[in-house]
């Protein structure tokens, strides 16, 4: 009778063959699929609920809805996101007249927070649990039973040898039991009379690392759940010698998950003292940063000791549970603005932000009060600003910077005066000028006046308007992400606990070995060994081959009655696959 495939992946027999009986079954925690009868009658709401229980718990649907989520998360990775910049989103709809909509409809623009990747979230959840707990009860029940005993016909496993030996039964199966256990199997002596037997089993491990792995899976995706629902992120803009305070209303922007509140903001704070930033000045790699470092004086707390502390890229400071990163780096013109009486009316240092990565940046300086016209009426200037900290030259090509660091800066300046927009009550960026409410001031040839300034030099407004001067003082800031994700750790130990799950489902076999010993019809002890395991595998036999060698050398082969037959035996038993299995 030839051998069958079992359910749960073990060798078994066809229908009516019973020799391995429980001996080969459960081997695994995986639940079998049994075939349904033909005919069968109709599902109410109850049957219905139940098939759909089944299917979702189910590993197949599990892994399938894995797929699903990974490949939701891809759209979140390639298109702008609200939650991280506006402003992009924006740029995207604008340029994709018929793609922006359908994608605004499809929640593509906000991919973690919609509906259709909540609902798979979710449901992977519930299948991870369900899936989980009953196999869990049943693996406690298979640690707390024991190995069930030997089949009957012991020829039919994978594995199998067997030798005659002198030694008696009882004398076997204790030298079987001792050597089982002190290998670390965990082996008993069951059954009585003749059916005495030792039944082991080892590799335990496979199936709880693969219970590990899928309890990783739920608290990876619990981690990640509580990150999006309690985080926090802000960016701030600092100069040299300012400071920050890790309070809501010193953010420039500020983002939270929808469970986030603003009480549970650490305290702590830190003053930038100095940017260092060195770059490769020659070579194919001229202008890379060799040196980008932003040093800090923090305190954890409102009554913290100050203490020193370098930022650099991927290496935040890290106070309380938040993470300050270093994410950008410009410089601030120090500019001084007088009106026509030479009264000084704005002094500041105006920070520009870079549009490409040798530093080339533009701003805007507003000057909204104390500014008088030469009429003595109360007026407002600004200015479109543009910095290079290394210019060309004149006639050197266009008013781009050459290399990131302030070898050679220049600032040119385009003058307007009259209303700001500020006074509106609509927000402005304070990087850009709105001139639908300004004049320009214009030059001889009645063209916007303007003018490039090297540090020191004084631009001179027509009609006696008043003047502004770039100061020397270059200053530079820099750029803090300041982020706090709770459930970072757990996210972490998940992650390592799936992978040790998984290498342990992988590369453990879980195995049973039986050692049967019974006198013979001539008063000799026949020794037969056999093992089984989960999966057809070439480490059962050789495991088995180790154990007879081990069991031989205490019960070693008797002498043959017939002198003339082969003395195959004087060398230890021979272990092959059995009859009918594979090789």
């Amino acid at each position: 009778m030839s051998k069958t495939e079992a359910p749960d992946g073990t060798a078994g027999t066809r229908e009516g063959d019973d020799d391995l009986g429980a001996a080969g079954a459960k081997l695994s925690t995986a639940p079998s699929e049994r075939e349904e009868p033909p005919n069968m009658p109709r599902l109410g709401v109850i049957g219905w609920l139940r098939w759909f229980w089944r299917q979702l718990t189910s590993m197949r649907v599990a892994l399938i809805l894995l797929l699903l989520l990974s490949l939701g998360a891809i759209p979140g990775s390639l298109i702008p996101q609200n939650n991280v910049d506006e402003l992009k989103v924006q740029d995207f709809m604008d340029r994709h007249t018929t793609l922006g909509p359908l994608y605004d409809k499809l929640q593509l623009f906000d991919v973690y927070s919609s509906v259709w990747f909540s609902a798979i979230y979710i449901l992977l959840f519930v299948s991870l649990i369900g899936c989980i707990v009953p196999r869990t009860w049943q693996f406690v029940g298979q640690l707390r039973g024991r190995p069930p005993g030997a089949p009957r016909a012991l020829t039919r496993l994978p594995a199998y040898t067997t030798w005659r030996t002198e030694a008696e039964p009882g004398q076997v199966h204790a030298a079987a039991l001792t050597m089982l256990k002190e290998r670390r199997f965990r082996a008993h002596t069951a059954g009585s009379g003749a059916a005495t037997s030792v039944a082991a089993e080892k590799g335990y491990l496979r199936e709880a690392g693969n219970l590990l792995f899928h309890i990783a899976l739920i608290v990876m995706l619990l981690a990640f759940a509580a990150g999006q629902l309690f985080k926090s992120e802000g960016g701030k803009l600092i100069m040299e010698g300012d400071g920050f305070a890790n309070t809501l209303s010193q953010y420039d922007d500020f983002k939270s998950g929808s469970l986030f509140d603003s009480d549970g903001l650490e305290p702590f704070s830190f003053k930038l003292d100095n940017f260092v930033g060195t770059y490769e000045k020659s070579g194919p790699n001229r202008g890379t940063a060799r040196t980008y470092r932003a040093d800090v004086t923090y305190s954890e707390g409102p009554d913290g000791a100050e203490k020193k502390k370098s930022i650099e890229v991927n290496k935040p400071l890290e106070v309380d549970g938040s993470k300050v990163y270093l994410i950008g780096h410009g410089f601030a013109p120090a500019v001084t603005v007088r009106d026509g009486k030479g009264k000084v009316v704005y002094q500041a240092s105006v920070p520009v932000l870079p549009i490409d990565q040798n530093g080339t940046a533009t701003g805007a300086i507003k000057v909204m009060d104390g500014y008088r016209d030469k009429n003595g009426k109360p007026d407002q200037l600004g200015f479109n600003a543009f910095f290079v900290p290394t210019f060309a030259g004149v006639g050197k090509g266009q008013m781009f910077s050459q290399f990131p660091a302030a070898d050679y800066p220049v600032l040119a300046l385009s003058a307007y005066h009259g209303s700001l927009g500020v006074d509106a009550g609509v927000p402005q960026n304070v990087y850009q000028l709105d001139t639908r409410k300004m004049k320009k001031f214009k030059d001889a040839d009645g063209q916007l006046f303007k003018q490039r300034l090297r540090p020191g030099e004084t631009m001179k407004l027509p009609n006696g308007a008043g003047s502004i001067t770039f100061e020397k003082n270059l200053k530079e800031w820099a750029t803090f992400q300041i982020s706090q994700q709770p459930g970072t750790g757990w996210a972490l130990g998940g992650a390592i606990a799936a992978v040790a799950g998984l290498a342990g489902s992988l590369f453990i076999q879980r195995r049973r070995v039986w050692v049967r010993a019974v006198e013979g019809a001539d008063g000799v002890t026949v020794v037969e060994m056999a093992g089984l395991g989960r999966s057809e595998s070439a480490k059962v036999p050789e495991e088995l081959s180790r154990l007879a060698a081990h069991l031989h050398d205490r019960a070693p082969s008797a002498p043959l009655p017939d002198p003339d037959e082969e003395a195959a035996s004087d060398s230890g038993p021979d272990v092959a696959p059995a009859e009918g299995a594979e090789k």
